[in-house]
């Protein structure tokens, strides 16, 4: 059996209530779309790429920073069996891609300023075919604003209207949105707070960049990493019950990450975004 098949066999680590809910909220809008080809700019540390693959899509990750290794590991399968293939490039710069039904990224858009938010979505129109659409999860509620922000080198959190509007101006129509973690994130985010700064405030002195690029490469106990026995708790079937509770306040303007489907608007289909931030095709209804 090679290293990589062997590799594949590893249990994969336990993740983050939050960022388990996260999943379980794009695993569930997934079973809308017909498995194709994805993109996802910005791996980090490969969850979401797995669940794609989990669910029957092909694709591609994009990921120059620290997490790479992690990605590759935790994709392993997909790679030995072709299914995957991660470059470790930045997407903004990388050469054109093969079409794609999906260009997907986790907590990746906030860190750009707005010339290069605008370039993502404009190479992400023409990686699309002409039925593909984008997802994005992006850290919302600019009023939580803490360390961790300033740690990761974020440019901004979104609120769900502001979202709609710039999508919109940069020829987007978002078709559905939904505030996601609330309200098990905000219960945790001052312990959250206490664990980041001081596990990595260090990384306050770094330039911009550097933390960015840092940003999918964690290791802060309590946080984003836990000892193997916490799978007891932190798992899907476990945490299903905040997952029904995380649906249930989608609407909430207090949740500290949006999630977010948009297309790109044709010369048919300019009309301006609701103010609420939700298209009449898509946003708040059931999944």
């Amino acid at each position: 059996m090679s290293r990589i098949a062997r590799r594949a066999r590893v249990r994969p680590p336990v993740l983050p209530p939050g960022t388990i809910l996260q999943l379980r909220y794009v695993r569930e809008r997934l079973a809308r779309l017909r498995p194709g080809r994805f993109i996802e700019v910005g791996t980090g540390a490969g969850e979401l790429s797995a669940l794609l693959l989990d669910v029957g899509w092909t694709g591609v990750g994009y990921e120059p920073g620290a997490a790479a290794g992690r990605a590759r590991r935790r994709n392993a399968q997909g790679l030995a069996d072709g299914r995957y293939e991660l470059r470790e490039v930045d997407w903004l710069i990388a050469a054109p891609d093969e079409p794609a039904d999906l260009v997907i990224s986790s907590m990746v858009i906030e860190h750009l300023p707005e010339a290069q938010e605008a370039m993502y979505f404009r190479r992400a129109r023409a990686a699309l075919r002409p039925s593909g659409r984008a997802i994005v999860l992006v850290p919302a509620s600019p009023r939580h604003w803490g360390i961790e922000d300033d740690i990761a080198g974020h440019q901004r959190r979104y609120e769900r209207a502001g979202l709609a509007r710039r999508l919109s101006e940069i020829g987007w129509e978002l078709e559905h949105v939904a505030g996601l973690t609330f309200p098990l994130s905000n219960l945790l985010l001052p312990v959250s707070n206490r664990l980041v700064a001081r596990a990595e405030s260090d990384r306050l002195a770094m330039s911009e960049l550097d933390r960015t690029l840092l940003s999918g490469d964690r290791d802060v106990a309590g946080k984003t990493s836990f000892p193997s026995v916490a799978h007891l708790v932190l798992n899907d079937q476990m945490l299903y019950p905040l997952h029904l509770l995380q649906r249930a306040f989608r609407d909430s303007d207090r949740a500290l990450v949006l999630y977010g489907e948009a297309k790109p608007r044709s010369a048919g289909n300019d009309e301006a975004p609701r103010p609420d931030g939700r298209s009449d095709s898509g946003g708040g209804e059931e999944p």
